[in-house]
């Protein structure tokens, strides 16, 4: 039998209109510390942020759910968390903020796949 690692993970939703609190699940971000790996997948389904808000920034959105894929992914596309480990990137893409793309509560469980966790996650709960 193969190890199972635990794993954490977060929906990403967007929020339009962040006062009226309206939101869609549009990413997951997975993490597994014993493995390394923090990584993000995105979707963003169009026609609910325009049904949300008609006047959305659909280029922003994409960009901002595009910029967490890449601090996850490191290298040049992280910017500032380049140098980052895949915790502190993880812990940092978790942090409240106040913006259209916010994280949502952190959820674990059990995983031979973290990679493979990413993928199922996003089909299970985002599409």
């Amino acid at each position: 039998m193969s190890k199972r690692d635990v794993f954490e993970y977060a929906l990403l939703r967007v929020v339009p209109r962040v006062e009226r609190g309206e939101c869609f699940n549009a990413g997951v971000l997975v993490y597994c510390r014993a493995r390394s790996f923090v990584a993000a997948r995105t979707y963003l389904d169009e026609s609910k942020l325009k049904a949300l808000d008609p006047h959305a920034d659909v280029v922003g959105v994409r960009a901002a759910l595009r910029a967490v894929e890449g601090v996850c992914g490191g290298g040049d596309d992280a910017g500032q968390a380049a140098g980052d480990d895949a915790g502190r990137r993880f812990r940092w893409l978790i942090a409240p903020r106040s913006t259209v793309v916010q994280p949502g509560a952190v959820h674990s469980g059990l995983t031979l796949d973290p990679a493979g966790e990413v993928d199922r996650l996003l089909d299970l709960l985002v599409r």
